[in-house]
């Protein structure tokens, strides 16, 4: 895991600002409980299969719970050429701070 990178809760509030990429691996159950605003649904198991759906230009951030699914994530898209970034801290972090969350599958 050492080679992907990682950016803090705080780095990604203000990127979200700037419109990028977010991809949020937890189950669908766990993000439909509250997400990132904006954060693209795409369950850690079917990220092989939905790799297609990733942008492949430009940095792309995963998170998950806490930070591990979404490190795994991050590698294998790293192998796919994939300048992919995982978020430590993750939603559960996010919503800990108080950060605002969108409830139901939509990912606005």
């Amino acid at each position: 895991m050492n080679s992907v990178p990682e950016i803090d809760l705080s780095a990604l509030e203000e990127l979200l600002a700037e419109g990028v990429v977010l991809i949020d691996v937890r189950e669908d159950d766990e993000y439909t409980d509250g997400h990132v605003a904006g954060a693209i649904h795409i369950a850690l198991a079917t990220v092989p299969d939905r790799v297609d759906e990733i942008p492949s230009s430009g940095a792309v951030y995963v998170i998950c719970a806490l930070g591990g699914r979404s490190a795994r994530a991050a590698e294998f898209l790293r192998a796919q050429g994939i300048d992919a970034i995982n978020v430590a801290g993750g939603t559960n972090g996010w919503i800990d701070s108080g950060r605002p969350v969108v409830l139901g599958d939509s990912a606005v």
